[in-house]
Protein backbone atom coordinates (compact mmCIF):
# COMPACT_ATOMS: atom_id res chain seq x y z
CA UNK A 1 0.00 0.00 0.00
CA UNK A 2 2.89 2.52 0.62
CA UNK A 3 3.74 2.16 -3.03
CA UNK A 4 0.49 2.78 -4.39
CA UNK A 5 0.77 6.93 -3.94
CA UNK A 6 4.56 7.02 -5.52
CA UNK A 7 3.09 4.49 -8.30
CA UNK A 8 0.09 6.87 -9.32
CA UNK A 9 2.39 9.73 -9.19
CA UNK A 10 4.38 8.10 -11.99
CA UNK A 11 1.26 8.62 -13.95
CA UNK A 12 0.62 12.13 -13.37
CA UNK A 13 -1.22 12.29 -10.01
CA UNK A 14 0.38 14.65 -7.12
CA UNK A 15 -0.30 13.53 -3.16
CA UNK A 16 -3.65 15.07 -2.74
CA UNK A 17 -5.31 13.83 -6.24
CA UNK A 18 -3.57 10.15 -5.36
CA UNK A 19 -5.51 10.02 -2.47
CA UNK A 20 -8.75 11.05 -3.83
CA UNK A 21 -8.09 8.36 -6.27
CA UNK A 22 -7.31 5.79 -3.74
CA UNK A 23 -10.34 6.95 -1.61
CA UNK A 24 -12.45 6.43 -4.40
CA UNK A 25 -11.60 2.87 -4.69
CA UNK A 26 -12.69 2.32 -1.60
CA UNK A 27 -16.00 4.89 -1.08
CA UNK A 28 -16.91 4.67 -5.05
CA UNK A 29 -19.73 6.91 -6.16
CA UNK A 30 -20.30 9.45 -3.47
CA UNK A 31 -20.31 13.96 -3.66
CA UNK A 32 -16.97 16.01 -3.26
CA UNK A 33 -18.08 16.82 0.72
CA UNK A 34 -17.79 13.09 1.81
CA UNK A 35 -14.65 12.57 -0.26
CA UNK A 36 -12.99 15.31 1.23
CA UNK A 37 -14.39 13.91 4.69
CA UNK A 38 -12.68 10.14 4.06
CA UNK A 39 -9.22 11.60 2.56
CA UNK A 40 -8.70 14.23 5.54
CA UNK A 41 -9.02 17.46 3.55
CA UNK A 42 -10.35 20.46 2.95
CA UNK A 43 -13.98 20.48 0.90
CA UNK A 44 -13.00 23.32 -1.62
CA UNK A 45 -9.49 21.73 -2.46
CA UNK A 46 -11.13 18.25 -2.64
CA UNK A 47 -13.64 19.81 -5.08
CA UNK A 48 -10.86 21.80 -7.17
CA UNK A 49 -9.04 18.27 -7.25
CA UNK A 50 -11.59 15.81 -8.65
CA UNK A 51 -12.90 18.59 -11.11
CA UNK A 52 -9.32 18.31 -12.86
CA UNK A 53 -9.20 14.50 -12.20
CA UNK A 54 -12.56 14.28 -13.85
CA UNK A 55 -11.21 16.77 -17.08
CA UNK A 56 -7.88 14.71 -17.21
CA UNK A 57 -10.32 11.19 -17.49
CA UNK A 58 -9.35 9.41 -13.78
CA UNK A 59 -12.58 10.44 -12.65
CA UNK A 60 -16.09 10.31 -13.95
CA UNK A 61 -18.88 12.73 -12.71
CA UNK A 62 -22.90 12.06 -12.51
CA UNK A 63 -25.40 15.05 -11.02
CA UNK A 64 -27.56 13.10 -8.67
CA UNK A 65 -30.31 15.29 -6.20
CA UNK A 66 -28.76 18.76 -7.52
CA UNK A 67 -25.25 17.44 -6.29
CA UNK A 68 -22.28 16.24 -8.15
CA UNK A 69 -21.09 12.76 -7.66
CA UNK A 70 -17.78 11.41 -8.56
CA UNK A 71 -16.43 7.99 -8.85
CA UNK A 72 -13.01 7.07 -9.63
CA UNK A 73 -12.11 4.73 -13.27
CA UNK A 74 -11.34 1.85 -13.22
CA UNK A 75 -7.55 0.99 -12.76
CA UNK A 76 -7.52 -1.17 -16.07
CA UNK A 77 -8.02 2.14 -17.34
CA UNK A 78 -5.05 4.00 -15.98
CA UNK A 79 -2.72 1.28 -16.90
CA UNK A 80 -4.04 1.14 -20.02
CA UNK A 81 -3.54 4.71 -20.95
CA UNK A 82 -0.33 4.29 -19.15
CA UNK A 83 0.88 1.82 -22.09
CA UNK A 84 -0.52 4.31 -24.58
CA UNK A 85 1.05 7.24 -23.49
CA UNK A 86 4.70 4.83 -22.96
CA UNK A 87 3.66 3.78 -26.78
CA UNK A 88 3.38 7.31 -28.27
CA UNK A 89 6.47 8.86 -26.35
CA UNK A 90 8.35 5.78 -27.67
CA UNK A 91 7.41 6.43 -31.10
CA UNK A 92 7.94 9.76 -30.85
CA UNK A 93 11.80 9.79 -29.66
CA UNK A 94 13.31 9.75 -32.84
CA UNK A 95 11.16 13.56 -33.63
CA UNK A 96 12.19 14.23 -29.72
CA UNK A 97 15.90 13.30 -30.63
CA UNK A 98 16.05 15.87 -33.71
CA UNK A 99 15.19 18.16 -32.21
CA UNK A 100 18.41 18.44 -29.69
CA UNK A 101 20.75 20.75 -31.88
CA UNK A 102 24.17 19.69 -32.63
CA UNK A 103 25.48 23.11 -30.22
CA UNK A 104 23.87 21.49 -27.29
CA UNK A 105 25.06 17.55 -28.03
CA UNK A 106 28.19 18.61 -25.74
CA UNK A 107 30.69 15.05 -25.84
CA UNK A 108 31.03 13.41 -22.43
CA UNK A 109 34.38 12.35 -21.65
CA UNK A 110 36.14 9.86 -19.34
CA UNK A 111 39.67 10.13 -18.49
CA UNK A 112 40.93 7.12 -16.36
CA UNK A 113 44.88 6.83 -15.16
CA UNK A 114 47.46 4.10 -14.80
CA UNK A 115 46.74 0.52 -16.10
CA UNK A 116 43.97 -0.35 -13.90
CA UNK A 117 41.97 2.90 -14.92
CA UNK A 118 42.65 1.94 -18.26
CA UNK A 119 41.37 -1.72 -18.13
CA UNK A 120 37.68 0.16 -17.12
CA UNK A 121 38.08 1.54 -20.71
CA UNK A 122 37.97 -2.44 -21.75
CA UNK A 123 34.98 -3.17 -19.30
CA UNK A 124 32.88 -0.76 -21.29
CA UNK A 125 33.45 -1.66 -24.55
CA UNK A 126 31.80 -5.09 -23.12
CA UNK A 127 28.50 -3.13 -23.02
CA UNK A 128 28.70 -2.40 -26.89
CA UNK A 129 25.50 -3.14 -28.60
CA UNK A 130 26.97 -2.73 -31.94
CA UNK A 131 30.39 -4.61 -33.17
CA UNK A 132 33.63 -3.18 -32.32
CA UNK A 133 35.56 -1.54 -34.84
CA UNK A 134 39.20 -1.42 -33.69
CA UNK A 135 42.72 -0.91 -34.32
CA UNK A 136 45.13 -2.40 -32.42
CA UNK A 137 49.18 -3.65 -32.03
CA UNK A 138 48.09 -7.44 -30.91
CA UNK A 139 51.84 -8.00 -29.63
CA UNK A 140 51.56 -5.15 -27.25
CA UNK A 141 47.94 -5.73 -25.92
CA UNK A 142 48.94 -8.73 -24.62
CA UNK A 143 52.42 -8.23 -23.13
CA UNK A 144 50.65 -5.41 -20.86
CA UNK A 145 47.67 -8.12 -20.29
CA UNK A 146 48.73 -11.67 -20.35
CA UNK A 147 45.48 -12.93 -19.34
CA UNK A 148 44.07 -11.05 -22.49
CA UNK A 149 42.81 -13.58 -24.77
CA UNK A 150 41.12 -15.44 -21.45
CA UNK A 151 39.82 -12.83 -19.31
CA UNK A 152 38.65 -9.71 -21.74
CA UNK A 153 38.47 -11.87 -25.72
CA UNK A 154 36.63 -14.93 -23.78
CA UNK A 155 34.24 -12.33 -22.25
CA UNK A 156 33.71 -10.64 -25.59
CA UNK A 157 32.57 -13.98 -27.29
CA UNK A 158 30.36 -14.83 -24.45
CA UNK A 159 28.14 -11.99 -24.67
CA UNK A 160 28.41 -12.06 -28.48
CA UNK A 161 29.80 -9.03 -29.64
CA UNK A 162 31.61 -9.24 -32.80
CA UNK A 163 34.68 -7.47 -33.64
CA UNK A 164 36.28 -5.87 -36.75
CA UNK A 165 39.82 -5.22 -36.13
CA UNK A 166 43.23 -3.49 -38.10
CA UNK A 167 46.51 -5.14 -36.63
CA UNK A 168 50.08 -5.11 -37.51
CA UNK A 169 51.45 -8.01 -39.68
CA UNK A 170 54.04 -9.45 -37.18
CA UNK A 171 54.39 -12.63 -35.61
CA UNK A 172 51.55 -11.95 -33.11
CA UNK A 173 49.39 -10.42 -35.50
CA UNK A 174 49.46 -13.67 -37.79
CA UNK A 175 48.46 -15.87 -34.40
CA UNK A 176 45.77 -13.96 -33.39
CA UNK A 177 44.10 -13.22 -36.97
CA UNK A 178 44.33 -17.48 -37.75
CA UNK A 179 42.54 -17.65 -34.59
CA UNK A 180 39.76 -15.26 -35.83
CA UNK A 181 36.41 -17.28 -36.61
CA UNK A 182 36.82 -19.00 -33.37
CA UNK A 183 37.03 -15.93 -31.52
CA UNK A 184 34.07 -13.75 -33.32
CA UNK A 185 36.11 -11.69 -35.28
CA UNK A 186 37.62 -10.92 -38.31
CA UNK A 187 41.45 -8.66 -38.56
CA UNK A 188 43.37 -7.40 -41.55
CA UNK A 189 46.44 -7.27 -40.98
CA UNK A 190 48.76 -4.21 -42.27
CA UNK A 191 52.70 -3.88 -42.25
CA UNK A 192 53.69 -3.70 -39.33
CA UNK A 193 57.00 -1.37 -40.61
CA UNK A 194 54.26 1.31 -41.96
CA UNK A 195 51.77 1.30 -39.16
CA UNK A 196 52.94 0.03 -36.05
CA UNK A 197 50.16 1.79 -33.54
CA UNK A 198 51.70 1.66 -30.10
CA UNK A 199 47.95 2.43 -28.66
CA UNK A 200 44.33 0.76 -29.56
CA UNK A 201 41.35 2.68 -30.57
CA UNK A 202 37.90 1.18 -30.59
CA UNK A 203 34.41 2.25 -31.54
CA UNK A 204 31.22 0.91 -30.65
CA UNK A 205 27.67 2.28 -29.94
CA UNK A 206 28.28 5.99 -29.81
CA UNK A 207 31.58 5.90 -28.02
CA UNK A 208 35.50 5.78 -28.86
CA UNK A 209 37.85 4.36 -26.63
CA UNK A 210 41.50 5.13 -26.55
CA UNK A 211 44.08 2.78 -24.37
CA UNK A 212 47.35 3.88 -24.48
CA UNK A 213 50.05 1.48 -23.15
CA UNK A 214 53.27 2.52 -20.85
CA UNK A 215 54.25 2.34 -17.89
CA UNK A 216 52.09 0.99 -15.29
CA UNK A 217 51.42 4.77 -13.88
CA UNK A 218 52.05 6.26 -17.54
CA UNK A 219 49.03 4.02 -19.32
CA UNK A 220 45.98 5.72 -19.61
CA UNK A 221 42.28 5.05 -21.08
CA UNK A 222 40.03 7.81 -22.53
CA UNK A 223 36.61 7.29 -23.66
CA UNK A 224 34.82 9.58 -25.63
CA UNK A 225 30.75 9.51 -26.04
CA UNK A 226 29.51 11.53 -29.05
CA UNK A 227 27.29 10.66 -31.91
CA UNK A 228 29.10 12.83 -34.01
CA UNK A 229 32.55 11.81 -32.82
CA UNK A 230 31.81 8.04 -33.09
CA UNK A 231 30.21 8.13 -36.93
CA UNK A 232 32.77 10.12 -38.13
CA UNK A 233 35.89 7.44 -36.69
CA UNK A 234 33.37 4.81 -38.18
CA UNK A 235 33.79 6.34 -41.69
CA UNK A 236 37.40 6.71 -41.34
CA UNK A 237 37.98 2.80 -40.10
CA UNK A 238 35.61 2.21 -42.70
CA UNK A 239 38.26 3.79 -45.20
CA UNK A 240 40.96 2.29 -43.63
CA UNK A 241 39.11 -1.43 -43.92
CA UNK A 242 39.18 -1.09 -47.39
CA UNK A 243 42.97 -0.19 -47.52
CA UNK A 244 43.61 -3.06 -45.34
CA UNK A 245 41.66 -5.00 -47.68
CA UNK A 246 43.57 -3.92 -51.19
CA UNK A 247 46.73 -4.26 -49.35
CA UNK A 248 46.27 -8.00 -48.04
CA UNK A 249 45.26 -8.87 -51.94
CA UNK A 250 48.21 -6.99 -53.34
CA UNK A 251 50.81 -8.44 -50.60
CA UNK A 252 49.04 -12.29 -51.54
CA UNK A 253 50.01 -11.62 -55.55
CA UNK A 254 53.23 -11.02 -54.73
CA UNK A 255 53.91 -13.99 -53.06
CA UNK A 256 52.15 -16.01 -55.90
CA UNK A 257 54.76 -14.53 -58.47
Amino acid sequence: MKDLPHILKSIGMDEKSSALYLTGLSIGTAPASEYAKSAKMNRITAYTLLEELVHRGQFTMVKKRRAKWYAPVAPDFLALEAEKNAEALKKALPELHSLSGAKFRKPHVRYFEGWDGARHVYEDTLTAKTELLNYANSAVVRKRWPNYDSEYVAERVKRGIHLRGIAPDDATGKRVHGQDKDYLREIRLISQKEFDFKNEIKIYDNKVAIVSFGEEEQAFGIIIESKEVAETQRQIFEMAWRYAGLASKQHHKGRKR
